[in-house]
């Protein structure tokens, strides 16, 4: 074992090698010093188990790959067939071909961000998406941030600050990643009043609890979760009449909020902002990637001397968002107001998918398949919109089963596949939901499942 070991050259020797060498001119020093003693390390363990010293070439070619697959971005695209439209792990809300163009160009040189071109002078970069949700919601102002819960959190700092916020048990939610409503009421310094109960709160309950410390009454759509049976929680114009009857501001955090209304295509009602404006709430927050179909980011709607006085708050200037982001979500709000919500943003592309066209790709799938001596069908199955938007929620689809010895075995060589192709197993089958793989990946997911199936000899 000893004298194996001693076989080993020193990382010093290892870097005369010619391969080494031209590795260090592309990747770098350090790169390849790290993959050498990971590989020497590597080598060890091997050996102190029985293995004999590997030949230098060998050496060399792991050196090699671990060199390439430590150069390669970890952050890539995958295939989505999993069913699940906004799927939070796999990126929420894929861009519209117009959204990622516009990106793209803000990116790759100057833009007008904060450039007045009438005037010839500073302007702001709110601008850009303002006029737009005014236009499209009726909102008086609007303001733009990172995430929804940044939006929630300045509401609640700027307004709230030492101050009493008046919720409902019912909706102290947690969103994704274990972040809660309370922790993010906490950071913001504001302090959290509890009323009702988990099923039933009543507009009495917030009456009671109003005092001189009082700041705001907020209503927080439980958009992850749903409780039924014996509930009740006030409408929307009854938290506004007592909150302005008491001169307490009354806001609204939609969570996922859609522009368009759900309902016209087969599912529950998703609470809309220009809804919540229209009944009188004077700040409502929601997110940009999740039913909006965009970039992410916060969105900010109501009125204009409380949207100023957001703009002018400290923490405003660390939760903005750049150029880019802003390009893209004017670009996605073009598309609603120019009604071509359903024809370009892709999420609302899948939600409105028919049946028919569902079953004519799932189908087109198979028969490729089968040529392929693939035990390949058609069934009916249930797709999701995700992204904490509608839950218990689903629309019926047409997807393509697969029938393979090991589906686990399987599905772990998709995900290994370039691009990775995430599938979801039920009844001991792999199942594909056309409705969540975009059109131009067809042969890329039929090809991967070929290359897999080959490698497997299913």
């Amino acid at each position: 074992m000893q004298d194996q070991l001693r076989q080993l050259p020193s990382v010093d020797a290892l870097l005369q090698d010619l391969t080494l060498r031209a590795l260090e001119q592309r990747y770098g020093h350090t790169l390849v010093v790290e993959a050498c003693r990971a590989a020497l390390d590597a080598a060890r363990q091997r050996i102190l188990a029985g293995a004999n010293a590997p030949m230098p070439a060998l050496l060399v070619d792991e050196i090699r790959e671990r060199v390439e697959q430590a150069a390669r971005p970890s952050l890539v695209p995958v295939i989505n067939a999993t069913g699940v439209i906004i799927h939070t792990n796999l990126g929420r809300a894929p861009l519209s071909e117009e959204t990622i163009a516009a990106m793209r160009l803000a990116a790759q040189g100057y833009s007008n961000r904060e450039y007045d071109l009438e005037k010839g002078e500073r302007g702001s970069r709110y601008v850009h998406a303002e006029t737009l949700f005014k236009r499209l919601t009726g909102a008086q102002a609007a303001l733009v941030v990172n995430n929804n819960a940044a939006a929630v959190m300045l509401i609640l700092a700027t307004f709230a600050r030492g101050k009493q916020v008046i919720i409902s048990r019912g909706q102290l939610v947690e969103i994704g990643g274990g972040f809660r409503v309370p922790e993010v009421m906490q950071q913001s310094g504001a302090t959290l009043v509890e009323v009702g109960t988990t099923n039933r709160t009543y507009i009495h309950d917030y009456a009671r609890a109003i005092n001189e410390q009082t700041a705001m009454v907020m209503r927080v759509h439980a958009s992850n979760f749903r409780v039924i049976g014996f509930t009740h929680q006030p409408t929307l114009e009854e938290l506004v009449a007592l909150a302005h009857e008491k001169n307490l501001l009354c806001v609204d955090d939609l969570g996922s909020g859609a522009l368009l209304d759900t309902r016209a295509y087969g599912l529950a009602h998703e609470p809309m902002p220009q809804e919540s404006l229209a009944a009188g709430v004077d700040l409502v927050s929601f997110s940009g990637d999740k039913l909006l179909g965009a970039p992410q980011a916060g969105i900010i709607l109501g009125k204009k001397p409380l949207i100023d006085a957001l703009k002018k708050y400290p923490l405003t200037r660390a939760l903005r968002v750049d150029k880019v982001t802003l390009a893209g979500l004017q670009a996605t709000l073009l598309h609603y107001l120019k009604n071509e919500a359903t024809k370009k943003i892709p999420i609302w592309m899948m939600i409105a998918a028919t049946r028919e066209s569902l079953d004519a790709r799932a189908t087109k799938w198979a028969e490729r398949l089968r040529a392929s001596k693939l035990d390949a069908s058609v069934i009916d199955a249930e797709s999701t919109v995700g992204g904490g938007s509608l839950p218990g929620e689903t629309l019926p689809t047409r997807a393509l089963a697969l029938n393979v010895a090991s589906p686990d075995t399987f599905a772990a060589r998709l995900r290994a596949n370039t691009p990775p192709i995430i599938a979801r197993i039920e009844a001991n089958r792999l199942l594909f939901d056309p409705r969540t793989v975009l059109p131009n990946e067809d042969d890329a997911l039929l090809a991967g499942i070929e290359r897999v199936a080959k490698h497997l000899a299913v």
